[in-house]
């Protein structure tokens, strides 16, 4: 039971895919985070989204704002709201750290990924993040495009294409 356990952990992985096309990621954290009623199982089911979300630091407390978990469909008294802030345990002088950078104008605070750890529990992890502007997503995807391009003329000399 406890190796089937681990295998189901490894798959749920999450992931925003809009941070790195919208920010450069300057340093990561990884957070446990504050769940209540079905929450965990729905995250299990893999049935939580990432988009729009963005952290906020609060009575040098930290919250992700706008993560959405969809209701699980066997529960039945302990709902939770779908969208609801939920809070992020991350250590005081990480906090610390965070609420001092992001101060600085240009800086904000990203989930980057929701994924279970080898022991079960919930993790997101969160980046400092610093936007980018509209040519610097234009060199990312015509980056993109040049390395596909690339791949595909390799894969065509290994088969004989």
């Amino acid at each position: 039971m406890k190796a089937n356990k681990k295998a189901n952990s490894s798959r749920i992985n999450i992931k925003n895919r809009r941070a790195t096309f919208d920010y450069f990621v300057l340093d990561t954290y990884t957070a446990g985070m504050v769940l209540c009623g079905t929450e965990m199982k729905s995250i299990r089911a893999g049935k939580a989204g990432l988009s729009d979300t963005f952290c906020f630091i609060s009575n040098d407390e930290i919250w992700v704002k706008n993560m959405y978990v969809a209701d699980y469909e066997r529960g039945s008294f302990g709902r939770h709201a779908l969208r609801r802030d939920r809070k992020l345990l991350l250590n005081r002088r990480e906090i610390m750290h965070l609420k001092n950078e992001t101060k600085s104008p240009g800086l904000t605070i990203v989930p980057l990924r929701l994924f279970i750890n080898e022991n079960g529990l919930a993790k997101l992890e969160i980046g400092l993040c610093k936007g980018k502007k509209q040519y610097d997503k234009r060199a990312t995807m015509k980056e993109k495009e040049g390395r596909a391009e690339i791949d595909k003329i390799i894969k065509g000399h290994r088969y004989g294409a």
